[in-house]
């Protein structure tokens, strides 16, 4: 994979890059494009999945909104938050959209673990959360997605932040778009929204929990944990 450093971007470029990318690429086994994995941060803006609904963006005031063609809902990007965009061929690398985002996920994790932090699956809410009374406990959520166990309509966050969010678009078996761990950001752009679509849904970073990183720490470990659980 070809892990690239992007720094500081403007969203609606970037987004525009990975669509022209992805579009363009050759797909299936017999590729020679390399998979790519872009870190970023950008700019503060609002963006929009397929899913999203107006009422959830209450209060966009002067940060732009960007509708885009990811699933999921409304989520915010700004500055103190580590993006990685993942550009992979599933159909070469071997697995399905479904073991896809548990990988990103446990990438996210391991990165967290890393800071010594625990971070926990919330059954039928895809991204990463931390408990707020106790960001390096191990004990398991009750609420945490389980075999056979049927997914709640409404989630239980009680006592939880959410530390990452996950969002993703397969095109011809190619992945755009990904995930975004806050690292020490201003969260209060957060409030002008329902994050992912939750209503009172606390968003929380690494700095709020007591974890000083830099953004490059954050973004090289986030980097190197994606690069090794999305391998084929």
């Amino acid at each position: 994979m070809d892990v690239r450093q992007l720094g500081r971007v403007d969203y609606a470029p970037t987004y525009a890059a990975m669509q022209e990318f992805t579009s363009q690429r050759p797909a299936g086994p017999a590729s020679d494009v390399r998979d790519q994995l872009w870190i970023c941060e950008h700019p503060p803006v609002f963006t929009q999945g397929l899913a999203g609904k107006a009422e959830h963006i209450f209060l966009p005031g002067d940060i732009p909104v960007v509708q885009t063609n990811r699933g999921g809902q409304v989520t915010y990007h700004g500055p103190g938050q580590v993006v990685g965009y993942p550009l992979i061929d599933l159909q070469r690398a071997g697995y399905f959209v479904k073991e896809y985002v548990y990988r990103i996920e446990e990438a996210v994790i391991k990165t967290l673990a890393h800071f010594g932090v625990t971070g926990h699956r919330v059954a039928g809410a895809p991204g990463i959360y931390v408990r707020l009374d106790d960001p390096s406990g191990h004990a398991p959520l009750a609420q945490r997605p389980q075999l056979g166990a049927a997914s709640k309509a409404d989630p239980d966050f009680t006592g939880l932040g959410k530390i990452a969010a996950l969002g993703i678009k397969v095109s011809r078996h190619c992945t755009y778009h990904g995930v975004a761990l806050n690292v020490a950001m201003d969260l209060e752009p957060f409030s002008r929204i329902n994050p992912c679509g939750y209503a009172k849904l606390q968003t929380m970073d690494l700095s709020t929990i007591g974890v000083q990183v830099g953004w490059q720490d954050a973004a090289d470990v986030l980097g190197h944990k994606l690069a090794t659980y999305l391998a084929p």
